[in-house]
């Protein structure tokens, strides 16, 4: 399979896929003509890393999701353990975003968006409390 039907396959453009055989995520073979030729568990391979990026894992997530994937002999309380810290961090970042809204939420309450220069959301950000 060519890249432009890895491509069609996956989900993943192509210029994502270059990167991924660039970083070592997989290695297709090359053709006589040099275009590359990915099999199918390369296909599956690379549908995996989609969607673990979908779901927010880092490259490097990703390397050891898809060693233990190809790895019949592990433990799935490694991949558990991946996996709890990856939501760790978004429950961590769930919490920043919340803060942040309820921060900018009441700046925007404050402020009267009317003609006046007086403006409690740029006293917020210079570190003004209005």
């Amino acid at each position: 399979m060519n890249i432009g039907e890895a491509a069609e396959a996956t989900g993943l453009p192509p210029k994502t896929i270059r990167y991924y055989e660039e970083i070592g995520l997989v290695r297709p073979a090359r053709s006589a003509n040099g275009y590359r030729a990915f099999t199918d568990r390369q296909i599956a391979s690379l549908a995996f890393v989609a969607r673990a990026r979908d779901l927010g894992f880092s490259i490097e997530d990703c390397r050891a999701l898809l060693g233990l994937y190809e790895d019949r002999s592990r433990a799935s309380a490694e991949v558990k353990a991946l996996a709890q810290g990856h939501l760790g961090r978004i429950e961590r970042k769930i919490a920043e975003l919340e803060a942040m809204r309820e921060t900018l939420g009441e700046l925007v309450r404050r402020c009267h968006g009317d003609d006046r220069p007086d403006c409690p959301i740029l006293k917020g950000l210079a570190g003004e409390d209005a």
